[in-house]
C-alpha cells in the first residue's frame, strides 16, 4: 500500500492560487498537518497511494483546506476570524464569527471549498460497518 509523499509541484499544480503565497517548505507543514487529519500509512482505511491516487488527492485537499485557513493570500495575512460568519453588515463594517465546533466536524472542513471537496469525498469512510467475528467451531464434547 505505501504512504504518500507530499509533491509539491503537483500541489502547486492543482492549487495555483494556494501555491502563489505558500512556499514549498510551508506547504511541507501543512501536509505533515494534513496527516492529523487523513490517515497516511499503510494501515489507512484509505488505499491507494500512488500519485493521482485518492490518498494522494485527499490528503492534497487537506494541506490546501489547512493553507487556506492560514496561509496569506494575494499579500494579504490570512483572516483573524476563526469560524463561520454568522452576521455581517456594510454600513460601518460589522462581522460577528461563530466557533462551536470541535476541529474535524462537517462545520470545521465547510470553512473552505477545499475542506468542504474532502468532507464530501470522504463520506464513504465514516459510515459505520459491520464485521461479523469469525466463526466458531466446536469439535464436539
Amino acid at each position: 500500500m505505501g504512504i504518500v509523499a507530499f509533491d509539491y509541484a503537483g500541489w502547486s499544480a492543482r492549487y495555483p492560487e494556494l501555491a502563489a503565497s505558500v512556499s514549498e517548505a510551508t506547504a511541507t507543514l501543512y501536509f505533515a498537518e494534513a496527516q492529523l487529519y487523513c490517515d497516511n500509512s499503510d494501515c489507512s482505511p484509505i488505499g491507494d497511494a500512488s500519485v493521482g491516487g485518492e490518498r494522494y488527492m485527499l490528503l492534497n485537499m487537506v494541506t490546501a483546506h489547512i493553507a487556506a485557513l492560514n496561509a496569506p493570500l494575494n499579500g494579504k495575512p490570512s483572516s483573524p476570524l476563526v469560524g463561520r460568519i454568522a452576521s455581517a453588515t456594510e454600513g460601518s463594517v460589522t462581522v460577528q464569527a461563530q466557533m462551536d465546533y470541535p476541529p474535524g466536524t462537517a462545520q470545521w472542513w465547510q470553512q473552505t471549498k477545499y475542506g468542504a471537496a474532502f468532507w464530501g469525498a470522504t463520506a464513504k469512510y465514516r459510515r459505520a460497518f459491520y464485521a461479523p467475528p469469525p466463526a466458531m467451531r466446536f469439535w464436539g464434547w
